[in-house]
């Protein structure tokens, strides 16, 4: 496995494909993809730049609004098809997007939606051999932001991922994986092959009703069991991107470089201290 620079080390100041160089500027062997960016730039340049800059892409974000109306997600899903070739021919077969634990419909209802949403998504996926991974999102103060609780346990998650397709899988991020009450057993359990993307931060040592999902800490800085995570990671056999995902932290007062060369110095620090760097 590889670490990759996503855009919270940056504050999402840093547009691609500037973003690629200042990732392999500061030593990140992988980068995530700005996606709608990158294609712009369009293909040959897109390869080109990995190629030059020795970047593997790690993982692209779904292209597709699937909270809202059908014919919001309807417009969305008529691009995917584009993005999803992209995706492929650049090398990175792999989209993700997350769930809100909470939502103004009732929990089955809004599985039903999502459900049939992801199934036209991953349906579309499939024709370009490009995966989809689903975040599971845990703070509690996020799970009453709505009036009906959602999904937001990693195992309850991986059921649902297999629901809408065998193309679909967790987008697991070790922030989530902590404040769900995961363990490295649902890692064990999982598999490689149940895991597209991997994203990690560290939590402070607060009860639960005093998290907040905007203010995480570097990797290692706090009280995640990160050795497990990482360590079941390579019992399993993943071998894709992990991208330090730390929103707060102060980064939006620091430099980019700064807030870049952070992400990369913590996370290979705690990926080593794990054995897997």
């Amino acid at each position: 496995m590889y670490a990759s620079m996503n855009g919270t080390l940056v504050a999402g100041r840093t547009p691609w494909p500037e973003f690629a160089r200042l990732a392999a500027a500061t030593g990140f062997p992988g980068t995530d993809v700005q996606i709608s960016r990158a294609m712009e730039q369009g293909l040959d340049a897109t390869k080109k730049l990995l190629a030059d800059l020795k970047l593997k892409p790690a993982v692209v974000g779904l292209p597709v609004e699937f909270r809202r109306d059908e014919e919001t997600f309807r417009q969305g899903l008529d691009q995917l098809e584009a993005a999803a070739q992209f995706a492929a021919a650049i090398g990175c077969p792999r989209m993700s997007t997350y769930m809100l634990p909470s939502s103004e419909l009732p929990k089955e209802e809004q599985k039903r939606i999502f459900r049939e949403r992801f199934r036209r998504c991953a349906d579309v996926l499939a024709r370009s051999g490009v995966r989809l991974g689903l975040e599971f999102v845990s703070p509690v103060h996020l799970r009453k932001r709505f009036p009906y609780e959602f999904i937001w346990r990693m195992d309850e998650t991986l059921e649902f991922a297999k629901e809408c397709g065998g193309n679909v899988g967790l987008l697991l991020d070790s922030w989530h994986w902590h404040h769900a009450g995961a363990t490295v057993k649902d890692i064990l359990a999982a598999g490689k092959d149940s895991i597209v993307h991997v994203q990690v931060a560290d939590a402070p040592d607060l009860p639960p009703e005093k998290i907040l999902d905007n203010e995480r800490l570097m990797p290692g800085e706090g009280v995640s069991d990160l050795n497990g995570f990482f360590q079941a990671l390579k019992k399993i056999g993943y071998v894709d991107g992990v991208s330090p995902e730390v929103f707060g932290r102060g980064l939006r007062e620091m430099a980019p470089e700064e807030g870049a060369k952070l992400g990369w110095k913590t996370t290979l620090a705690a990926m080593k201290k794990a054995g897997v760097a």
